[in-house]
């Protein structure tokens, strides 16, 4: 992730990955310095996987914790009145009809720091989310998605 990279967050992705960064900062810097003490006490490092495992887990928790204060640095936090409701935009939830299977999905779009498909947040860079942004009530969109293309009728633009 480049250094300066904006980050687009809704309020609720601002807490979540300050509530992450302070679990890694508080308890598990904690956890993974106590692994470190009792892989060294075992002797030998040269060939201690304990050591080598909890000294590669301490790199991923720094590494994640500077993504994450990099990414809170570069915010720019989408103000829920700044959510426009006439057509589709960040921080949005966008009711469809899915024409093919004829079912109704919703959806909120988000910035790509906060997307999570099991939870139907869907990135406004997704295909999904990049074919929605900027259609009205109405549009019928026909969206490229990796098993070919689906086509999505929007019955409804709110904030959450």
């Amino acid at each position: 992730m480049s250094d300066n990279k904006q980050v687009i967050l809704t309020y609720e992705g601002v807490k979540k990955i300050e509530e992450e960064l302070e679990y890694l900062k508080t308890v598990k810097r904690k956890e993974v310095t106590q692994k470190i003490k009792v892989a060294v006490s075992y002797g030998d490092l040269s060939e201690n996987s304990e050591y080598d495992e909890a000294k590669n887990e301490q790199a991923f928790v720094e590494g994640r914790i500077a993504t994450l204060e990099n990414m809170l640095k570069n915010a720019k936090v989408i103000d829920d009145e700044d959510i426009k409701t006439d057509s589709v935009s960040i921080g949005c939830v966008v009711k469809v009809k899915d024409l093919e299977f004829d079912e109704e999905l919703e959806f909120t779009i988000v910035g790509s720091a906060e997307a999570d498909p099991m939870q139907m947040k869907i990135s406004n860079e997704a295909p999904i989310g990049r074919g929605l942004m900027g259609k009205r009530v109405g549009d019928k969109v026909e969206i490229q998605v990796p098993d070919g293309v689906s086509t999505y009728e929007i019955l409804e633009i709110r904030r959450h």
